[in-house]
C-alpha cells in the first residue's frame, strides 16, 4: 500500500498500525479510529464517518495485502463500537466488505472477519436483522470451514445471531424462507447442522409461524433426517416432532394438501438396507398417519400415491414392526374416508368430459414449482423410480376420489409375483370396500380386473403361507367375490359375456 497518499481523516500513524503486521499495533490503530469516530458523531458529521468507513473498506479491507486486509477489519468494528446506537445507519458500508474476507483464502484472516463482524452485530442488534440474509449466507459457509478457530469464532457470531432473532419481532421470515429452501438440500455435514440448528430455533419463537411454510422445506428436512450423523438425525427428530405437535393443535390452518406427496416420496424408501432410511420411512409413515385423521377427505385426490407406498409395508416382517403398524393405520384410516357420496356423477362427467382433468388443467403453478424442486430432490439421493402422484383435482371446492388411480395400483399389486400375502389380502379388501361403496364407478374397471381376481382365488401359493393364516386369506377371498357377481352383469359382447355366465363362477 502506498503510505504517501492521502487518507485523512485518518492520520499517518494510523495507516502505518493499520498495516502492520503485529496485532498489537493494529489494535492501537483502532483504537485511535474509534476515538476519531467519537469525534464525528458528536458534531454530528455524518459525511466524515462515511468517508472512513470508506477509507477503511475500499482501501484496507479489501485491501490485496493481508495484513491491509486485517486492518481494515479491525478498524471497521471499531468505526462500530464508536457509532453505537447510531451504527444501524452505516450497516451496510460496514457489513458487506466485512462479509467479503470471509472468502478469503487465509484461514487466520476469515477468523478476524469473523471477530470484526461479531463486533458490528453486537452493537447494532437488531438493527442488522435487515441484513440477515446476507449475515445467514456469510454464517452458513463458515459453519463448514475446515479452520478449527474459524468454525468457533463463526459459532459465537451465529449464537448471537439466534439470540437477536428470538427477542426480536420484527425478523422477516417471507424474506428468508427462499434462501432457507435452498441452503435446506445442502449435503455438507457442518452445513445441515447450522440448518437444522435454525429451523430448531425458529420453530421455538411464537412470535414466528414457521409452520405456514412447513410445506417448502418439509422435503429438505426428509433429507437431513437421512444423514450419517446421529447428532444431526437427532435433532431433526425433534424438529420434525415440535412441527407434528403443532400441527395437531392448530389442524385449520394446516396446508395439508401441499405436503400429501411429500410424505407420499418419503413412505417409500429407495434403498431399505441403510438404517437412517427406515428412519425417513416410519417417520414419513407416521406423519401421513396423522395427516389422513386430521385432514379427512382433504387426502382423498392422494390416495393412490399413498396406496403405492404403505401397501408394500403392510408385508414387513417383525424387523420393521413401527412402520407396518403404522402403514397398516394409515391403509384403515383412508379405507374409512371412501363413501358413498364418491360413487355420485360428477356434472362434468355427464356433460360429456373426463372424471380426471389433466395436469395441465388441475394443477396451480405455485404446486407445479413445488413438484418441480421435488423430483430434482428425488433424482439427487436416488429417488428417482419412486412413484410421485399429482391429485386429480387441486382448486375445486368438492373433494374428488381418484377412483382410477386407485384401481391402478391395486392392480398392479395383484398382478405383481413378489407381492407380500398381507398387501394382497389388503388389496382384495380394498376392491370389495370399493365395489361395496362406489358400484357404479368400479362397473367400468371389473372387465380388466376380473381375470386376476379369478386367478387370485385359486392361487396354490397360498399353500405356502402358514396354516393359522390361511383362514384369513381365504376368507377375503370368498367374501368379495358374491358382491362382486351380484353386480356384475356380463355385456353380450364383451369377452366375459361370451365365455361366462354369473353361476358359471358358482362353485359346488
Amino acid at each position: 500500500m502506498n503510505t504517501e497518499k492521502d487518507f485523512s481523516p485518518l492520520t499517518p500513524n494510523i495507516v502505518r498500525a493499520l498495516n502492520d503486521k503485529l496485532y498489537e499495533k493494529r489494535k492501537v490503530a483502532a483504537l485511535e479510529i474509534e476515538k476519531l469516530v467519537r469525534e464525528f458523531v458528536a458534531q454530528n458529521n455524518s459525511t466524515q464517518i462515511r468517508h472512513v468507513i470508506q477509507i477503511l473498506a475500499s482501501e484496507f479491507a479489501l485491501s490485496q495485502h493481508p495484513h491491509s486486509r486485517k486492518g481494515g477489519l479491525i478498524g471497521l468494528a471499531a468505526c462500530s463500537i464508536a457509532l453505537g446506537k447510531d451504527s444501524g445507519l452505516y450497516l451496510k458500508e460496514l457489513i458487506e466488505p466485512v462479509l467479503t474476507c470471509f472468502n478469503d483464502s487465509d484461514s487466520r484472516l476469515r477468523y478476524y472477519a469473523c471477530e470484526a463482524l461479531y463486533n458490528i452485530v453486537k452493537v447494532a442488534r437488531g438493527a442488522v436483522l435487515p441484513h440477515f440474509n446476507l449475515l445467514f449466507d456469510g454464517l452458513s459457509k463458515l459453519a463448514a470451514d475446515p479452520d478449527p478457530n474459524v468454525k468457533s469464532g463463526s459459532e459465537l457470531l451465529d449464537r448471537l445471531l439466534k439470540d437477536i432473532v428470538t427477542e426480536s419481532n420484527t425478523f422477516d421470515l417471507v424474506a428468508f424462507v427462499p434462501l432457507l429452501r435452498e441452503r435446506i438440500y445442502s449435503n455438507n455435514q457442518y452445513a445441515r447442522q447450522f440448518i437444522i440448528s435454525w429451523i430448531h430455533v425458529l420453530e421455538s419463537v411464537p412470535d414466528i409461524n414457521l409452520l405456514d411454510y412447513l410445506p417448502e422445506i418439509l422435503d429438505g428436512l426428509f433429507q437431513i433426517l437421512g444423514d450419517n450423523s446421529k447428532e444431526i438425525r437427532r435433532t431433526c427428530e425433534v424438529v420434525l416432532g415440535e412441527f407434528l405437535k403443532e400441527i395437531k393443535k392448530t389442524p385449520s390452518s394446516v396446508k395439508f394438501a401441499e405436503m400429501a406427496n411429500i410424505l407420499v416420496i418419503h413412505c417409500q424408501v429407495a434403498d431399505e438396507t441403510k438404517l437412517p432410511n427406515d428412519l425417513i420411512q416410519l417417520t414419513a409413515m407416521t406423519w401421513m398417519r396423522e395427516f389422513i385423521q386430521l385432514a379427512g377427505r382433504v387426502v382423498l385426490p392422494y390416495s393412490s400415491g399413498i396406496l403405492t407406498a404403505v401397501l408394500p409395508c403392510l408385508s414387513y416382517d417383525d424387523r420393521k414392526k413401527n412402520t407396518k403398524e403404522a402403514a397398516s393405520a394409515c391403509n384403515h384410516s383412508l379405507m374409512k374416508l371412501v363413501t358413498p357420496e364418491d360413487d355420485e356423477e360428477e356434472e362434468d362427467e355427464k356433460s360429456g368430459s373426463t372424471g380426471s382433468p389433466s395436469k395441465e388443467d388441475s394443477q396451480p403453478k405455485t404446486e407445479a414449482d413445488s413438484n418441480d424442486m421435488l423430483n430434482a430432490s428425488q433424482e439427487s439421493v436416488g429417488f428417482s423410480n419412486i412413484s410421485f402422484f399429482t391429485p386429480a383435482t387441486a382448486d375445486r371446492p368438492q373433494v374428488t376420489l381418484d377412483l382410477d388411480g386407485i384401481v391402478q395400483v391395486l392392480d398392479h399389486h395383484l398382478h405383481d409375483s413378489s407381492t407380500g400375502m398381507m398387501t394382497r389380502i389388503a388389496v382384495l379388501k380394498w376392491l370389495y370396500h370399493l365395489y361395496i361403496k362406489t358400484p357404479r364407478k368400479m362397473f367400468r374397471h371389473t372387465d380388466s380386473l376380473f381375470p386376476m381376481l379369478l386367478k387370485t382365488l385359486s392361487d396354490e401359493s397360498d399353500e405356502s403361507v402358514p396354516k393359522k393364516t390361511m383362514p384369513k386369506a381365504k376368507l377375503d377371498g370368498e367374501t368379495f367375490f358374491p358382491p362382486l357377481l351380484s353386480i356384475y352383469t356380463p355385456h353380450p359382447e364383451s369377452y366375459f359375456g361370451h365365455c361366462f355366465s354369473v353361476n358359471s363362477f358358482i362353485t359346488p
